[in-house]
């Protein structure tokens, strides 16, 4: 199988190719469909994904809700130490701090930035700092998703 970064970029290039490869992981992940997610960059060191505000993913104030942000941050993290980490390795999400900064009360983006280097025998946690961001550029949210990489058996 292609890794996911080869896959986005041939995709990419094709009409509704992001929506493709959105559809496709969604496919894989299902929870990540809830939230109608679109991944708009994804390569080595970097993963971005948007999400419109629709009632499906507000609170009771209007605005969007803390776990539809932390689903998207969810699926940034895992696509980026995905498509990052050698073979030999794998990972599994072992917890999230959240910090919410302000409302988010427009459609939303999140951010992840991060370039490891691993040895295929690497064991142990690993934080990706994600950052969610309204339409006008402002971070709402912050999330340091703590993943746990371990050789594959």
């Amino acid at each position: 199988m292609a890794s996911p970064v080869k896959l986005f970029a041939a995709l990419s290039r094709l009409p509704l190719g992001r929506e493709l490869f959105t559809r496709g992981v969604c496919r894989t992940a299902p929870y990540f469909g809830s939230i109608r997610p679109l991944v708009t960059d994804l390569r080595l060191g970097r993963c971005e994904a948007s999400l419109r505000k629709r009632r499906a993913v507000q609170n009771h104030i209007g605005t969007v809700h803390a776990i539809a942000m932390c689903n998207l941050c969810e699926l940034v993290g895992g696509l980026l130490i995905e498509a990052t980490l050698p073979k030999a390795l794998r990972w599994i999400p072992k917890g999230m701090t959240v910090r919410y900064l302000k409302k988010a009360a427009t459609d939303l983006h999140a951010v992840l930035e991060w370039t490891p280097a691993f040895a295929d025998d690497f064991r142990g946690d690993v934080v990706l700092p994600v950052q969610v961001l309204d339409s006008a550029g402002i971070v709402v949210m912050e999330a340091d998703i703590t993943m746990y990489v371990s050789p594959r058996r």
